[in-house]
This record gives C-alpha cells, sequence and structure tokens, in this order.
C-alpha cells in the first residue's frame, strides 16, 4: 500500500508539473506579438507568425518591452479613448490609439503663425536634441494643428521639411474642428481665432507615457524643459 500510495503521489506530481509547463507555454502562445521589420503597416501587429501582406518579409517578434505596453488595457485617463480620425502630414488616416507603445511628446501649434509657434518649434527641438539616441525610436514628437481649415496634411508634409521635422520619430496631425477643440480640452489648451490667419493659443508641450496618460506639461515659451527631459526618460524603456 505505501508503494501504491508512493507512486500516486509521484503520478500527480509529474502531471502538475506538466501541466504548469502547458500553461505557460500557452501562455507565452498567447502573449507573442511580431511586427513587419519594415513596419509597411507602421506600428500594425500580429499575433501569429507570418510574413508582411506588402513586402512579404518574414514578421519578427516585437520585443517584451513593447509586448507588454499592446497587451495592456488603457485606463479612463488615457488620450487613447479619443475615437475621433486624424491625417498625419503623410495623408494617412489614423485614431490616436495608433500612437501608443510610445512616449508621445505632443503640441498644439498652427504653420502660418508667425509668433509664438516658431519658439513653440525650437522648443520642441530643443527637447528631442537632448534625448539619447538609444531612446529616439521610443518616442514620438507630435505636433496637432489647431487650423485644420489650412493646415492640410500637404502644408503639414512641407512644413515638416523646411522645419527639417520629416523624420519618423516626427507626427504632424490634422484633424476636423471638433476632435481639434476635444483634443485642446484634453490637454487645457485654449485656442481663439482672432483673424482668419491668426489664433491666440496657450504654449503648451505635453508628455503621454506609452499608455496614453498625461505625465507632464511644460508651459510657456524658452522656459527650463530639464523636468520635461528627466519625465520622457523616466517613462520611456
Amino acid at each position: 500500500m505505501k508503494t501504491l500510495k508512493y507512486i500516486m503521489v509521484s503520478l500527480f506530481a509529474i502531471l502538475a508539473l506538466e501541466s504548469c509547463q502547458s500553461d505557460k507555454k500557452s501562455s507565452a502562445q498567447i502573449t507573442e506579438v511580431y511586427q513587419c521589420p519594415m513596419q509597411c503597416e507602421g506600428d500594425k501587429t500580429y499575433h501569429e507568425f507570418g510574413s508582411c501582406p506588402i513586402c512579404k518579409m518574414d514578421l519578427k517578434a516585437v520585443d517584451n518591452t513593447l509586448k507588454k505596453t499592446i497587451n495592456e488595457g488603457i485606463s479612463d485617463a488615457s488620450i487613447f479613448n479619443l475615437t475621433s480620425q486624424w491625417h498625419t502630414e503623410e495623408n494617412q488616416v489614423i485614431h490616436l490609439e495608433d500612437l501608443k507603445g510610445k512616449t508621445l511628446v505632443m503640441v498644439m501649434i498652427y504653420t502660418s503663425c508667425k509668433a509664438a509657434c516658431p519658439r513653440l518649434v525650437a522648443d520642441m527641438r530643443n527637447i528631442e536634441a537632448q534625448i539619447p539616441d538609444n531612446k529616439i525610436k521610443d518616442i514620438q514628437f507630435v505636433m496637432v494643428s489647431i487650423d485644420p481649415e489650412t493646415d492640410t496634411p500637404e502644408r503639414l508634409k512641407a512644413f515638416a521639411v523646411e522645419n527639417i521635422m520629416d523624420d519618423e520619430q516626427w507626427t504632424f496631425l490634422q484633424g476636423t474642428e471638433s476632435s481639434v477643440r476635444e483634443f485642446a480640452n484634453v490637454l487645457s489648451v485654449k485656442y481663439k481665432e482672432i483673424s482668419p490667419i491668426d489664433f491666440s493659443h496657450s504654449n503648451i508641450i505635453s508628455v503621454f507615457n506609452a499608455q496614453g496618460e498625461l505625465m507632464h506639461q511644460q508651459e510657456g515659451l524658452g522656459v527650463d524643459n530639464k523636468e520635461t527631459i528627466q519625465t520622457i526618460l523616466k517613462v520611456t524603456p
């Protein structure tokens, strides 16, 4: 009887171990995320291995940090809850949630501005210049136009090229009047049209984590951006 009891205990232990290993394997399979190495479809990911439908290259597994970000849900405080559509300077239609997975440094400007906006642009470039090269790929600098009627994707693209802000880490967004107003309210940015080509507006640069939660705001022009840089580096893996 003792021998039989020992065999039964051993059998249950083996089965329990195999079950645990199986669960771990299943969990790994579920959380595995793949992406085109050329990012033909931007940040689009797949949950099964295969090839890119555009360039036909084999999909590559996304690193653990990005997998964790993609699989996590978004909180009620996230800007990714906003469902409005936007056009980029490349005339691609996106939602804010498409920016998920990267630290976002965002500011609202308009391209015909001759006063505050050039200084905001300079502030954004100054921030970018202080980011280590190994962090840049995980950060997106986003310029949102408060003048969507004038700032078409074509105009935003020209502005990006003119200001040497057309690298991958820069994104320009054109929305609708209502989506811009909604987004401005979220950022506590106030703006008002004072002529057909001129606006008065707040000068605020906002930092969001990879889940779209506001982490820091820098207000003013040409101010000390030490705290802004520290926040960006802290929330960027």
